[in-house]
């Protein structure tokens, strides 16, 4: 079992490093692409800060069969929650690989739920999935693009108009900005309660995090642009404003992104841990801290290495982005993870801020996006759990024929 251990911990560890490669893109691809930060920046910035995620704010308490997909009471002998979890790991792996390999942004928990469904049907065929819980996972991949393209066009839009196209845009600047950097704020101190420290209440991350952190970045950028607006040419100068904010906005999601899908790559080590330490299966099993550590330095090493694939097809090769687009991109993906997460739905964030990118293309015009690229990348998302699933059926198969 000291084995099996073993190679589920070194699997873990490729999986999150596998995660920070693909998922760099939700934090910083905006960022990179409105060219706040250089590639250098970014990977330094993401890397330190999905670390600070995993370790410290990582659940200390994770489900070894991710999002509830399998019914553990059908699982009976300990190796095949053992056996299950390396072919779920190395499955994913291989996936996420492939895609990050051609910068196709696709979701690692859909990923990794592939994989576990794949193994648990090999199994005890298609009665021990949640069919209910798989219906819900290819919602996700619906909603998520559409409601994230929706809120970005519109967010888009309201700020153009409200800084842009009025007859004194300086001074709409000095007005309007503190009131968009704010209500993003407002977002980004709620979802920290909800998404980094795992809290319960809508309304208690609201009213105690949500509007006062709202109210001091508000009142701070007031008395900044009273004080002095950045250059006399209105664009020049709104999009140095929105420069500096889109770095602290996409540091969030990083940290969050730590925090919260680490949980992907420990999740399978967990289980592996708990059959080994105390021969249980249960749903939910308490986490080291040194696994947490594992999963927050594999992202980060991710990140570092390999990130750059998608964050260039992310952050430059679907649309053209500024500062201001940047920032509706980051504002509104946060918005709707938020709101999802609030109504109980399941939605995935790099769904979600591939759809708000589409979304700020559309909203200068349908020739603003590249199709060909999006086509690659809708693709990749409907063929991510059929595709884990399958590899890690095949891996689950062959190790119990050899176990």
């Amino acid at each position: 079992m000291e084995m099996w251990l073993l190679i589920t911990i070194i699997l873990g560890f490729a999986m999150a490093w596998a995660i920070g490669a693909n998922d760099a893109a939700n934090s910083m691809s905006t960022a990179v692409g409105a060219r706040a930060i250089t590639p250098k920046q970014a990977v330094v910035i993401a890397g330190l800060l999905e670390f600070t995620g995993a370790y410290f704010f990582g659940k200390s308490v994770t489900e070894t069969i991710r999002k509830g997909i399998l019914d553990p009471t059908m699982i009976k002998d300990p190796n095949v929650l053992v056996y299950g979890s390396v072919a779920a790991l190395l499955a994913a792996t291989i996936w996420l690989i492939i895609a990050t390999k051609f910068g196709l942004p696709v979701s690692t928990t859909h990923s990794i739920v592939g994989g576990i469904a794949g193994y648990g049907m090999v199994y005890a065929g298609t009665a021990i999935v949640n069919w209910g819980k798989m219906t819900q996972v290819v919602l996700s991949w619906i909603l998520s693009p559409i409601v994230g393209a929706i809120m970005a066009y519109f967010v888009f839009k309201a700020l153009t108009k409200s800084i842009f196209e009025r007859r004194d845009p300086v001074r709409s600047a000095r007005l309007w900005s503190p009131f968009w950097i704010g209500l993003a704020f407002v977002v980004i101190g709620t979802m920290f309660y909800i998404k980094v420290l795992h809290g319960k209440s809508l309304r208690t991350g609201v009213m105690t995090y949500g509007i006062p952190t709202g109210l001091v970045v508000f009142f701070v950028t007031y008395f900044l642009l009273r004080l002095r607006f950045p250059s006399s040419d209105p664009f020049i100068g709104v999009e140095s404003i929105f420069r500096k904010v889109q770095v602290v906005t996409s540091g969030y999601v990083a940290l969050a992104h730590g925090a919260n899908d680490v949980a992907n790559a420990i999740g399978p080590v967990a289980a592996v841990y708990a059959v080994a330490t105390m021969g249980l299966s249960g749903m939910k099993v308490p986490v080291p801290r040194w696994i947490l550590a594992l999963g927050g330095l594999g992202i980060a090493i991710g990140v570092a290495t390999y990130g750059y694939r998608v964050m260039e097809t992310v952050g430059k090769r679907i649309t053209e982005l500024t500062n201001t687009r940047g920032f509706t991109i980051d504002f509104s993906a946060a918005t709707v993870v938020l709101v999802a997460s609030w109504m109980g739905l399941p939605i995935s964030t790099t769904h979600t801020v591939v759809g708000a990118v589409i979304g700020i293309g559309l909203a200068r015009g349908v020739k603003a996006i590249n199709k060909e690229v999006v086509r690659d990348i809708v693709i990749s998302w409907f063929v991510t759990v059929p595709v884990a699933g399958l590899i890690s059926a095949a891996i689950f198969k062959f190790l119990m024929i050899m176990g």
